[in-house]
């Protein structure tokens, strides 16, 4: 039988609706392998700090023996095996998607990487670090999505875009918030040609969540809103709390990130695993102060907080913001999300005490998107997620506002958001190394 004779347009047309629908599958599989893998480290990561608890329980001071141990065992591990892994991640995703060579890029974001970032971010919930796991699951996204689409190159700044967003989506089970991520944060921009396929596997990834752990508010659900007349001044006020104290926490960050003045700087570059120790020292004295309630993510302190509406430790939000900050000058793999919003909650359980009246519960609400903006300077993605993390509705306007306003305050401290801050480090690193070769042929 006499195969049908095609012309060069039909052939063309075919090999274009080809490729297209390779795009889609390739996107699609993506998203549910990363809404897998996002489940996968959420469970582990619960389990580690379940561990670390018991330790507690059975001695009161193991955290100063388990601790700096742990941090120092997990940048031994990252420098030696998983290097740029550091951190949350999500510098190392911004960074790969605006390099341009492929090698270049899967010196970040890779399956190696990814398989690191689960195992050392898991390592170092179990010894007490207060780091999320938010931020690595976008790094772990963005290497899968590399990953699968290794066979397209000029498609890959699409891909780590779609495996970032749909990271945030499953991590907190926030689908609009991915999305919205991915716009302000990643990308900066709207990309026409992309946004479907970005949304598509958001949406797989977010179906892969809710089959494997169910439909659920990350932080449960709250009904509660602001009053009438002097309850809606905590608005500025926590804007402005939060947005100062976030600025601050990034500024300390990316100043470290690239080195203190002085001997203080190349002396931590030269002894990074000592330095390292004396972090997780320092965070498991923060943990004894605070009544071990700084360590880990700090999910069930604010969720019990919200739920029976009892205000969180007065210590809780300056100690929390310090063993944060701390895990993230280390060096070890650890993200900001889950830590931030808990120190945002401690700070406003502190404003509460000046509006007596008000619900105790919008209070945090407020004081958690005011110092979330002021870290990483997104203020859409701040009210996005803690809405949706809540399931309150009701505060929308209230949340708008006062990211608004800790983004502004935050600025004044901070000129740069934390994570494009960093991927310039990354960006730099990439091109030394590039051109490195290229100066020894010379010599």
């Amino acid at each position: 039988m006499q195969r049908p004779h095609l012309s060069e347009r039909q052939r063309r047309s075919v090999r274009v609706l080809s490729t297209r629908w390779q795009r889609r599958i390739i996107f699609l599989a993506g998203g549910l392998t990363v809404g897998a893998a996002a489940v996968g480290l959420a469970q582990a990561s619960d389990w580690a700090q379940i561990a670390f608890a018991y330790a507690l329980q059975r001695w009161r001071y193991a955290s100063f023996l388990i601790t700096p141990l742990g941090f120092a065992l997990s940048v031994f591990l990252t420098i030696r095996f998983f290097p740029n892994s550091q951190g949350s991640g999500i510098p190392q995703a911004i960074a790969a998607r605006e390099l341009e060579d492929h090698e270049a890029r899967s010196g970040l974001v890779s399956f190696r990487i990814g398989v690191g970032k689960v195992l050392l971010t898991v390592l170092g919930l179990l010894c007490g670090a207060s780091v999320g796991r938010e931020g690595p699951t976008v790094q772990v996204g963005a290497s899968i999505m590399f990953a699968i689409g290794r066979m397209s190159p000029r498609r890959q700044p699409g891909l780590i875009l779609a495996g970032a967003a749909a990271g945030v989506a499953a991590a907190f089970n926030t689908p609009l918030a991915g999305i919205v991520f991915g716009i302000e944060e990643m990308s900066r921009a709207f990309e026409v040609r992309t946004s479907g396929l970005i949304i598509g596997t958001v949406i797989a990834a977010g179906l892969t969540s809710l089959a494997l752990v169910g439909n659920y508010s990350y932080f449960g659900s709250s009904a509660t809103m602001l009053g009438h007349g002097t309850d809606w001044l905590a608005v500025p006020v926590c804007g402005v709390v939060g947005g100062l104290a976030g600025g601050l926490f990034s500024r300390l960050v990316i100043a470290m990130a690239r080195g203190l003045p002085g001997r203080l700087g190349p002396l931590i570059k030269r002894y990074p695993i000592a330095f390292a120790f004396a972090c997780g020292l320092a965070v498991a004295v923060c943990g004894f102060l605070s009544g071990d309630t700084i360590y880990g993510t700090g999910y069930s302190q604010v969720k019990h907080a919200l739920e029976s509406g009892t205000r969180l430790p007065e210590s809780f939000g300056v100690l929390k913001l310090a063993a944060t900050l701390l895990s993230t000058t280390s060096g070890i793999p650890g993200g900001i999300f889950s830590p931030s919003l808990a120190v945002g909650a401690g700070l406003g359980s502190n404003v509460a005490h000046l509006f007596p009246s008000a619900p105790l519960a919008a209070i945090l609400l407020l004081g958690m998107v005011s110092y979330f903006a002021g870290v990483v300077q997104a203020p859409i993605t701040a009210f996005v997620i803690v809405t949706e993390m809540t399931d309150n509705h009701a505060m929308v306007v209230p949340l708008m506002a006062a990211a608004l306003i800790a983004y502004g305050s935050s600025r004044l401290v901070c000129q740069e958001g934390i994570y494009h801050a960093l991927a310039k480090g990354f960006l730099a690193r990439a091109e030394t190394e590039r051109e490195r070769p290229a100066g020894g042929e010379q010599r």
